[in-house]
């Protein structure tokens, strides 16, 4: 069984802007999943589709097989949700927000409790623990949230921004636990964000997301394959031959596109035999962000409007 399924999903919200165009994505059971784009690509709205706190205008949706517009209790029972601002019980200290939100899904206040604690120590809030929430940071807030959300250890997380607000070392240790989770505990990871380089650190697969529309989605490998051939040779040197093709990017560095590593050598005696100096040499592969730009220029040029 899929952990998540969406069949030509669409939501047009009242004024006819339509936020999910006929959306067709599956996720199996432990994947962390990059649900990427800019804000107003329609990601948060695929979350609130998928968490029932909105019906979708066409298609179909669901969550380990249940329908999200007609069970979302069902699905609240299996699913954490992380939003990029937090709310919580300022009221409370922050064990005692876990203990409540424990309760809220049937847990007894010793397991709430003992895991409460267990997730703070992973997210270096132990010494806050007793404090107030109204006492935290914005960062320390963000981590209490994913602790709330993996309380009764849910099947499914879905992370809207989860870093929002952490510095980088917070982040990294975010990310290390997302990770853990899926490999460990089979945990399936929804996570939305527009920070591509992040996404790319954590995730085993990607969906890009624009105007509502999935443009492509599959592993980094496969995403290389179908947009970006070949990879690019980054190049420090001077006294280039002037037959040379090649982009400057500063001050005696260039990039060069290249099929495969195995043409670096032919480059470098061309480069050589004409008296050129080299300092430094690389071939890089093209990045998420590189892949995710292609994509949309592709998607915003006349050719792609008519096709569309």
């Amino acid at each position: 069984m899929n952990a998540v399924t969406l069949n030509t999903l669409s939501k047009i919200y009242t004024g006819g802007k339509k936020a999910v165009d006929s959306v067709t994505l599956s996720l199996s059971q432990g994947e962390v999943f990059g649900f990427l784009g800019p804000n107003g690509a329609g990601k948060t709205t695929t979350v609130k589709l998928l968490n029932g706190m909105l019906s979708p205008t066409e298609g179909a949706l669901s969550v380990f097989g249940i329908d999200p517009s007609q069970n979302p209790e069902k699905v609240h029972a299996l699913a954490g949700v992380v939003t990029e601002h937090a709310q919580m019980y300022d009221n409370l200290t922050g064990i005692q927000n876990l203990v409540f939100y424990g309760s809220v899904f049937g847990l007894s206040k010793t397991d709430s409790e003992k895991y409460g604690l267990e997730l703070l120590r992973q997210l270096e809030l132990t010494d806050a623990k007793d404090k107030k929430l109204a006492a935290y940071s914005t960062g320390m807030r963000q981590r209490l949230s994913l602790a709330r959300a993996l309380i009764h250890r849910p099947q499914i997380l879905f992370l809207d921004e989860p870093t929002s607000g952490l510095d980088p070392e917070s982040a990294q240790n975010v990310h290390s636990m997302i990770r853990r989770l899926a490999a460990e505990n089979g945990i399936t990871v929804f996570l939305c964000t527009h920070q591509l380089r992040y996404a790319q650190e954590v995730c085993t697969r990607y969906g890009l997301m624009a105007q509502g529309r999935l443009l492509a989605e599959g592993t980094l490998d496969a995403l290389r394959c179908r947009i970006c051939s070949g990879m690019t040779m980054k190049l420090k040197a001077k006294n280039l031959p002037a037959d040379l093709v090649c982009q400057q990017t500063d001050d005696l560095t260039f990039k060069l596109p290249i099929n495969s590593e195995e043409e670096i050598p032919q480059f470098v005696r061309k480069i050589t035999d004409a008296g050129g100096q080299i300092y430094h040499i690389s071939a890089e592969l093209p990045s998420l962000e590189d892949i995710y730009f292609t994509l949309t220029e592709s998607f915003k040029s006349p050719e792609a409007d008519k096709e569309a």
